[in-house]
């Protein structure tokens, strides 16, 4: 089971990172704070200190066209938001 889906880069965790080191992560569902934990020391070679989780409901969306409406729904996600020990840093945009 692969844990950590992507990071999430928005304004809101980008500022938090720089102020608070707090990284924000999309992370598998099922996944608890403790393989969540692991799996980012393990990916990254960083000590956390401290794992927030939250989850998100999938938002109802339509769209009219030429045919009629259109209606779906976004996916559920859990996100993750990590805290570093004082000193470590991740670097998305290392491997670019």
């Amino acid at each position: 089971m692969d844990i950590l889906i992507k990071p999430i880069v928005t304004e809101k965790l980008t500022a938090m990172a720089e102020k608070l080191n707090s990284y924000g992560f999309v992370v598998e569902k099922k996944a608890n704070k403790l393989q969540i934990k692991k799996a980012v020391e393990d990916m990254y070679k960083v000590k956390v200190s401290s794992v927030n989780t939250m989850r998100y409901a999938g938002k109802a969306k339509s769209r009219f066209t030429k045919s009629g409406v259109i209606s779906g729904k976004s996916p559920n996600t859990k996100r993750a938001v990590i805290t570093l020990a004082a000193g470590e840093t991740i670097d998305f945009y290392s491997n670019i």
